[in-house]
């Protein structure tokens, strides 16, 4: 391993203008998995990084990807439908996220990138395919549908990243990232990023990385030295609500978690309700309503993020201090990943898990599975080790007031409800649907599917 302390990126080859490009970004010293893999990814290795979330690995690619696309690697012009480069993410968010904290790496040499996600029209995508895009971020279903109706090629793909490969495995997404990975030139560089090498990651790595050098920042599957676990024994459901208001009431950031987008989207409505605002996030959103409330969770409109697993494993934002699991995960690998959201960029935070009497044997089995020896505490929302981990209690914030529903008289076209049902049905599946899915969602397409500069909050922070 290299030496941390004196290491900088310009002494681990990083071109002078990319070097300009992270400062100012407040980006002066690199971390541990960037210090480790740069030597190698920026000389052409293929590369096997292990690192937890929060290390830093999306600039661990992201700087050698722009480096060597810029120079005599890739030349020529820019070609319709034919990238130079390509990263494969898990979900939209994490694409997101990448796409932010790439591109003020890539406008430093005048190299253009697009995000592709499903969930959007892909029409602003096809566009700037066709316009012409040196690196594609992309989730693996939606460019795979590009790549059958003939809108990308990947024969001209010279680097490409598979980040969060475990998740990709967890989310079934294997079989596509293995024909989209055998599209690519077997003699192009790889990149692959994972926290674990179960669930069929290894068989990606011996089949597509050549001589590749493995750099593990971390134990597979670590917990964060920083983490601070704790688990919060209630009596039941009631003495259950009353400690997770008490546990969001504090002044920074603090995420929720959930099993259900049902759940998740209630407890939100219900923390807001009592005067501690927050957002949701889940399955069931529109991009649009995903982005907004991200951002407001980033900005600190919002102080609390109630979600399910799957839509926050892209969540990247710093100064997150404190995570609760109101609902246990399901599984091991799941609980440190929900915990990987604290924690993050070398600073500290705790992790909660709230549990009940029926849920003890299973959560027991879940943290020995995870290597977390924590006892614990019998606790309600007035225990003094609550009220000390809570800290000062922010400033109660009174809800805007919901829009009145407008009544339907004789004179307002009240129609009986089963004619009524027939007609909103219509109009949802019929002319209204097409308008949604059409137009409507080619401008959502438009601001976030295919845009060049995602709106998303606290990304460029957490990219390290």
């Amino acid at each position: 391993m290299s030496d941390t302390s004196t290491a900088t990126f310009a002494s681990l080859g990083v071109r002078a203008p990319l070097v300009k490009a992270l400062e100012d970004g407040g980006i002066t010293s690199p971390f541990p998995i960037q210090i480790d893999t740069l030597p190698d990814t920026l000389s052409g290795r293929d590369v096997l990084g292990r690192g937890k979330t929060g290390s830093g690995k999306t600039l661990a690619f992201s700087i050698p990807m722009v480096s060597r696309l810029a120079g005599e690697l890739a030349g020529g012009k820019r070609r319709p439908g034919r990238p130079l480069g390509l990263i494969l993410a898990p979900t939209r968010e994490l694409a997101t996220q990448i796409t932010a904290a790439l591109e003020p790496l890539a406008s430093a040499y005048d190299l253009r990138v697009t995000t592709i996600f499903g969930g959007v029209s892909q029409h602003r995508q096809v566009q700037a395919l066709k316009a012409g895009v040196d690196i594609v971020v992309a989730c693996p279903g939606r460019l795979e549908d590009l790549m059958k109706q003939k809108f990308v090629s990947l024969d001209a793909i010279e680097i490409t990243v598979l980040d969060e490969a475990d998740h990709m495995a967890d989310l079934g997404f294997l079989p596509v990232v293995t024909r989209i990975l055998s599209a690519t030139p077997a003699n192009g560089q790889r990149l692959l990023f994972s926290a674990t090498l179960d669930n069929g990651v290894d068989k990606l790595v011996k089949r597509f990385l050549k001589n590749e050098v493995m750099h593990s920042v971390d134990e597979a599957n670590s917990p964060v030295a920083a983490m601070t676990h704790h688990i919060f024994d209630v009596d039941g459901v009631e003495a259950k609500k009353a400690l997770v208001e008490k546990l969001a009431s504090g002044t920074g950031r603090r995420i929720l978690f959930m099993r259900t987008k049902h759940q998740a989207r209630k407890l939100a409505r219900q923390l807001t309700e009592s005067g501690i605002p927050s957002v949701d996030l889940h399955g069931n959103l529109s991009q649009a309503a995903r982005d907004r409330n991200l951002a407001a969770f980033s900005a600190g409109e919002a102080r609390v993020l109630v979600a399910t697993d799957v839509a926050a494993r892209g969540v990247h934002v710093d100064d997150v201090q404190l995570v609760v699991h109101v609902d246990p995960p399901a599984e091991h690998k799941a609980y440190l990943h929900r915990s990987g959201r604290t924690a993050r960029a070398g600073s500290a935070g705790d992790v909660v898990t709230v549990v009940l009497p029926e849920q003890r044997k299973d959560l027991a089995i879940l943290m020995r599975k995870a290597s977390i020896k924590v006892t614990s505490i019998r606790s309600t929302a007035n225990s003094e080790h609550v009220i000390a981990l809570v800290g000062d209690i922010a400033p109660h914030v009174t809800p805007a007031p919901k829009a009145p529903v407008q009544p339907q008289g004789p004179g307002r076209g009240a129609r009986p409800a089963r004619a009524g049902q027939a007609r909103s049905g219509q109009a949802r599946s019929g002319q209204g649907g097409q308008a949604r899915s059409g137009q409507g969602g080619q401008a959502r397409g438009a601001r976030t599917g295919g845009a060049s500069r995602p709106r998303t909050g606290g990304a460029r922070p957490a990219a390290r």
